[in-house]
């Protein structure tokens, strides 16, 4: 029998390098799309209805394409053949963005980044657990994690650092992109391929045979078969439910005007409990590929991650009552104007530039000391104090007045933000069976993306209501649902990986 082997620095370097051209790629959607939809003509009241392509994405893409690359075995591998098709489509999607004539081709093309950006991002979670024995699981999610950070600081960056050191122009006449914001994407089209490329070209998968064999030399025993168990009487009663459930809150947010991502959890539900009927009726004929494995699966969801999705909705609810207010709260309460075209609110809001990259650069250096974090406290322990200080950290921008202050407030975030890309996945690959890597790695994206929707609907009326407009209440929010997040992680079984020293 054999044991999975422990990899050296720069394998784990090879195994994650294509993780900065997807970060790079995320970044300059997130900095940039908005304003190129606002140069396009799209209306600043338009812009979240058109940025529903990244909840969605994430939604129907991870699960399905974790799902087939768990099944997926060629010359390129297991995991590779998605990150290679993801990169072609990515980089594609990032050098035709910038040039998009109108907003209704730059809105396809969004869609196509994100959805091809996800192709080739779910799976790198999957070839850690893939890849590495139990205790060196948090040392390569790590080096993810480092890749994440050191890329958003750059593609954030790109624009201004275009524009300051080789002079390329920023501004254009109405209705054209600016030189930078072109150039930013080209760049980042190539990088995206190249490092991409980069793994493809320089690891070697383990086969389906060897990953038997580790797995039967790790356990004692042979994992149980693949085959679906599902659920039918449950399905039915679920399936029933979910979908009359989702389509009276259809009816619901429609008739009442609210906030149009709301949508996407209300019809969710409804398809849902769809598919589970649909699985219901296949199972019952004797089919059981396809929808019925993933129900099936997602069912059988293993108790770790059960408590994982918890911490994470509250942490990444958190996360975008920052990612959302930022702006708006700084520019308010510690620049004192809301007047966009005032020179104060926009060297607030070029402050808050700095304090993203500085979250980012944080996270990117602490990456290196959570291995030995856990490695001396555990997994649990290590991701509780780092989720308490960041939730702090995002309520001591209420405290600090001074904007330079802030640095510390976003130290503290990125403390946290290095070990929610982490830990969590560290655990969970640790926790699910490792012939369901892929399809458990997409499913636990639902725990990030419910949240950023709810975020977006919750806050925004208590901002209007409640808060009286001020923005900095609802990042103060954030980070006591942060600090809860972390309390509740206390109560999460790890059930291997990282076991702290005596």
């Amino acid at each position: 029998m054999r044991h999975k082997p422990s990899l050296g620095f720069w394998q784990l370097w090879n195994m994650s390098f294509g993780y900065a051209g997807i970060q790079f790629g995320f970044a300059l959607q997130n900095a940039n799309v908005s304003r190129i939809f606002e140069t396009l003509g799209a209306k600043v009241e338009d812009i979240p209805i058109l940025w529903i392509a990244a909840p969605v994405s994430g939604l129907l893409i991870q699960p399905i394409i974790g799902h087939m690359s768990d099944k997926t075995w060629n010359r390129l591998g297991r995991r590779k053949p998605y990150f290679l098709a993801g990169a072609i489509l990515s980089s594609l999607a990032l050098l035709l963005m910038p040039n998009a004539p109108a907003l209704w081709v730059a809105a396809g093309l969004l869609w196509m980044m994100d959805g091809s950006i996800n192709v080739t991002m779910q799976p790198f979670r999957a070839f850690v657990g893939d890849m590495l024995p139990d205790g060196q699981r948090t040392q390569g999610f790590a080096v993810q994690t480092f890749f994440i950070g050191v890329s958003s600081v750059i593609a954030s960056l790109a624009p201004y650092l275009l524009t300051q050191w080789l002079h390329i122009a920023n501004t254009a006449p109405a209705g054209q992109i600016p030189p930078s914001v072109k150039w930013s994407f080209y760049i980042g089209g190539i990088a995206f391929l190249a490092t991409v490329l980069w793994t493809v070209l320089r690891v070697r998968e383990y086969s389906p045979d060897e990953q038997a064999e580790f797995h039967v030399a790790a356990s004692g025993r042979s994992e149980p078969a693949a085959a679906a168990s599902l659920n039918r009487g449950r399905c039915i009663v679920e399936g029933v439910l979910l979908s009359a459930g989702g389509a009276a809150l259809t009816y619901i947010v429609w008739r009442q005007g609210w906030y149009l991502g709301l949508y996407i959890l209300s019809v969710g539900l409804a398809v849902y409990g769809v598919l589970q009927l649909v699985a219901t009726a296949r199972a019952a004929s004797g089919r059981t590929v396809g929808v019925v494995e993933i129900i099936a699966d997602l069912q059988a969801m293993p108790k770790t991650m059960r408590q994982l999705a918890l911490v994470t909705m509250l942490t990444w609810f958190a996360l975008f009552s920052m990612f959302i207010y930022s702006t708006s709260a700084v520019t308010s309460f510690h620049f004192g104007s809301t007047d966009v075209t005032s020179e104060v609110y926009n060297t607030g809001a070029n402050w808050v530039g700095v304090l993203m990259a500085a979250y980012n650069g944080v996270a990117a250096l602490v990456a290196f000391l959570l291995p030995p974090l856990t490695r001396r406290f555990g997994r649990v322990t290590t991701h509780v104090v780092c989720l308490v200080i960041g939730g702090a950290g995002l309520m001591s921008m209420y405290a600090f007045k001074n904007p330079e202050l802030l640095l510390i407030s976003m130290t503290a975030v990125g403390i946290a933000w290095a070990s929610l890309l982490t830990v969590p996945y560290a655990i969970l690959s640790s926790a699910v069976p490792h012939t369901k890597m892929g399809v458990y790695m997409g499913m636990f994206n639902l725990f990030l993306v419910i949240p950023q929707i709810l975020a977006s609907a919750i806050l925004g009326l208590l901002v209007r209501t409640v808060f009286h407009g001020q923005a900095i209440y609802a990042i103060v929010l954030g980070g006591a649902a942060m600090v809860l997040s972390g309390l509740l992680m206390a109560f999460v079984k790890d059930t291997a990986g990282d076991v702290p020293r005596a």
